[in-house]
């Protein structure tokens, strides 16, 4: 699209400058929309990492408690850093299109053909949208899994065949490290379900085979006062997130009754909460006198 002509054209101001004049204008509208743009993109990522640009908020209820998650340091750096990035990508792509947009502008301006350029430039596009589908998925889906916070790094996850922590995220790949220690690079385009075990909170659900001539009652109230006992100390208050429950019963196996209890952690902290109860009931059950069922041991020797 030509810019318009000027009132002064045909007067002693065109000779002197020519097409310098609306060339000068041109780039200056440009510049002046890649400011506003930037701007509004700016705008866009104050609001994600603030968490209101439609995103889940950090302080749920916590289901079973009357407490609030409280925005931890580690998570608003996440989105901060998750702004910074979706930023970054849509300031990068307003630049290209204001930049094609004020060269072809120029072009016209010099009389230079520009419909032979675009009809080159649709062709080589339709032939490199072919070849480049994988990737412009796989950027895509990497956009919309930064802006919706789905995952982040030093996440626990499960990607659909591939669990581990999250080490990096990109718009293209994600690398993920497995519990054997094994780097998975997984595009983020196949990624189809994200199961994240470290946004929130944490259930631990702990299993006790009790022998069958124990008594159940008793024994599940002894499970209950050890975990509330543990859930009140100072060193494990900030990790326990309600208050522990029995759920009784779970199953009953030929050798045992199994009883679960359950306490709702904070993220990252449920394994060792675990732990910490398995070694009391040991020895709570033992002073007790109740017994575990006994379990059975396989011994493999070589032949």
């Amino acid at each position: 699209m030509r810019v318009p002509s000027w009132p002064w054209t045909g007067t002693w101001v065109e000779p002197l400058f020519g097409p310098s004049l609306e060339i000068t204008v041109v780039v200056l509208v440009g510049v002046l929309a890649r400011f506003l743009l930037h701007r509004l993109i700016d705008r866009i990522a104050r609001g994600i990492a603030a968490g209101t640009a439609g995103l889940a908020r950090l302080d749920e209820r916590i289901p079973g408690s009357t407490a609030r998650l409280v925005t931890a340091p580690l998570l608003a750096e996440r989105r901060d850093q998750r702004a910074r990035t979706t930023a970054s990508v849509l300031k990068s792509l307003a630049t290209a299109v204001v930049s094609a947009v004020v060269v072809i502008t120029v072009l016209d301006v010099l009389s230079i053909p520009v419909a032979p350029l675009l009809a080159s430039a649709g062709i080589v596009g339709v032939a490199v949208g072919f070849g480049a589908q994988s990737l412009v998925k796989d950027v895509i889906s990497g956009l919309f899994m930064i802006v919706e916070d789905q995952y982040g790094v030093g996440d626990e996850v499960d990607l659909g065949g591939v669990k581990g922590t999250v080490q990096a995220v990109g718009l293209r790949v994600t690398r993920v490290r497995a519990s054997d220690g094994t780097v998975w690079y997984v595009r983020n385009g196949e990624v189809l379900r994200v199961g994240n075990a470290s946004q929130g909170w944490a259930q631990v659900e702990l299993d006790v085979a009790v022998a069958y001539h124990e008594d159940v009652e008793r024994a599940e109230e002894v499970l209950l006062e050890l975990a509330r006992e543990l859930a009140e100390e100072e060193a494990f208050r900030g990790q326990v997130l309600a208050a522990p429950t029995v759920a009784g019963m779970e199953q009953l196996t030929a050798e045992a009754v199994v009883l679960r209890v359950e306490v709702r952690t904070r993220t990252g902290a449920g394994s060792g909460v675990a732990r910490e109860l398995r070694r009391r009931i040991k020895g709570r059950f033992d002073d007790a006198g109740i017994a575990l069922a006994p379990t059975e041991v396989q011994t493999h020797r070589p032949a």
